[in-house]
């Protein structure tokens, strides 16, 4: 398998960026629903969020690579309709926009107070700007309405991919797979 996209296939960069990048985020779905219940005296109550916000740094570093990488990469062709074009075409750019806006509030949500964010102690990103509290609370709401959002857009978009693999039984689904034509 090669290393850059091409017209028709998608290379091994882009294939990895895209199943490690969607195995962290539905972690990430899945931890922050378990935290936010969790009280004082249990075990993970300051792990939970430590590794939600460094996963999260590193989630934001991947999606400049990808974003960088994709920029620098054709795109393979598109399969379907004209109006499934664009419609695949505004759902893929909604999920950067979504995951970057996701990743910012939490960012801006976690700063709030003006202290950086440790990520693993491998380094520390620096807090922008004091928020206050108030401001904070209501980027919370946004960060959890956005996951929310965001994993409605996830299930379109399998959704979309397993009709183009069942119904309309074109190579989309394969291609990201890695899959080569056998034809």
């Amino acid at each position: 398998m090669q290393l850059r996209n091409t017209k028709t296939a998608y290379g091994w960069v882009t294939i990895v960026l895209h199943w490690l990048m969607a195995l962290l985020v539905f972690a990430m779905f899945g931890l922050g629903l378990y935290m936010v219940d969790l009280t004082y005296v249990d075990a993970w109550y300051k792990a939970a969020p430590a590794l939600h916000i460094s996963v999260g740094v590193i989630l934001m570093l991947l999606l400049t690579f990808r974003l960088v990488w994709r920029l620098s990469n054709p795109a393979p062709e598109v399969y379907g309709q004209a109006f499934e074009k664009v419609v695949g075409l505004l759902v893929h750019r909604l999920h950067y926009v979504f995951m970057f806006v996701l990743m910012l509030s939490g960012y801006l949500m976690v700063t709030a107070d003006g202290r950086g964010i440790a990520v693993f102690t491998w380094f520390e990103v620096p807090a922008l700007w004091d928020i206050e509290q108030a401001s904070a609370v209501l980027l919370g709401k946004m960060h959890m309405t956005l996951a929310w959002a965001f994993m409605g857009f996830v299930v379109l978009h399998t959704a979309a991919a397993l009709k183009h693999h069942w119904l309309d039984q074109d190579r989309t689904l394969l291609r990201m797979l890695g899959i080569k034509d056998n034809q």
